[in-house]
């Protein structure tokens, strides 16, 4: 059974930046797509960014493009999370997810009963003003 572990979060000013860690065990992710997600207080939980098994391709939400980079080493069994010039409205929980396989597309990330292998337990993140 795969387990995912989210660290890297806390306390950050506006405009300063974070990196969160998602790693994996119980069995390796390499042929995997991954993702972030974040909930935010009183929100549905959103799609943040995504990666490919391979790392050469990537999705972000509109909201983080140009400010949020995933990346993942596959012989850590870790997916990254890089988050700069952060906002108040960045405020969340944040969770990586893995794919059942190598989806990691819109066709996986936008639908709630999609193809989720498994979920870590989160990390909290709050950006002060």
């Amino acid at each position: 059974q795969v387990q995912l572990v989210e660290s890297g979060g806390g306390l950050v000013q506006a405009g300063g930046s974070l990196r969160l860690s998602c790693a994996a065990s119980g069995r390796t992710l390499s042929s995997n797509g991954m993702g972030w997600f974040r909930q935010a207080p009183g929100k549905e939980r959103e799609f943040v960014a995504s990666i490919s098994w391979s790392g050469g391709s990537t999705y972000y939400a509109d909201s983080v493009k140009g400010r949020f980079t995933i990346s993942r080493d596959n012989a850590k069994n870790t997916v990254y999370l890089q988050m700069n010039s952060l906002k108040p409205e960045d405020t969340a929980v944040y969770y990586c997810a893995a794919s059942a396989g190598k989806s990691y597309d819109s066709s996986w990330y936008s639908n709630p009963d999609g193809d989720f292998l498994a979920w870590g337990q989160g990390t909290q993140v709050t950006v002060s003003s």
